[in-house]
């Protein structure tokens, strides 16, 4: 997984900006890193999803298990920040995909990955730097940081405890 160190550094290169596709970027990453969604539960992420009453966003995970993952402060404003600078360059209301690109079509899988290898590969010397490492990362600074790791099984969406615990094994190994 990232350290903590290496995501705040790639988060720090969007400070101030509100420029369309920093903000789209920024988005990406933090809710890659600050839900543990997997690639594909990002990109089927719909607008209709976010719920800023309840303050949770809705995801549609493996064999189509939905869970509801809490929306975070933080999170919360820049998604209603990106979500400002979306509404002017889409122009099909119907249109609900949550990430696009500046021309308002969908995003691809390989898009997201040379995303995050783009912005990772200034701050980290990890050979791989992928989507999924958000994630490992996820759950990795959640198991250090004194978290259940049945909540963590449950916020990732595993339907199994042993699908967790793979994270819980490599964060031993790097104590």
């Amino acid at each position: 997984p990232f350290s903590v160190t290496e995501v705040r550094a790639v988060l720090g290169q969007f400070d101030q900006s509100n420029q369309f596709e920093d903000v789209r970027d920024r988005l990406v990453v933090e809710l890659l890193y600050a839900l543990g969604l997997r690639r594909a539960e990002l990109l089927a992420l719909g607008v209709d999803d976010l719920d800023f009453y309840n303050d949770v966003v809705r995801v549609c995970g493996k064999r189509n298990k939905v869970r509801l993952l809490p929306m975070i402060k933080p999170l919360k404003n820049l998604l209603k920040e990106y979500l400002s600078l979306r509404e002017v360059l889409v122009v099909d209301a119907n249109f609900k995909v949550l990430i696009i690109s500046k021309h308002a079509n969908k995003v691809s899988e390989t898009f997201v990955y040379r995303l995050i290898n783009k912005y990772f590969s200034h701050v980290s010397s990890k050979e791989k730097k992928s989507p999924h490492m958000l994630r490992h990362t996820f759950a990795t600074h959640l198991l250090n940081n004194g978290a259940d790791i049945n909540a963590i099984k449950e916020l990732m969406g595993h339907a199994s405890l042993s699908s967790t615990q793979v994270y819980a094994h490599s964060s031993l190994d790097q104590l």
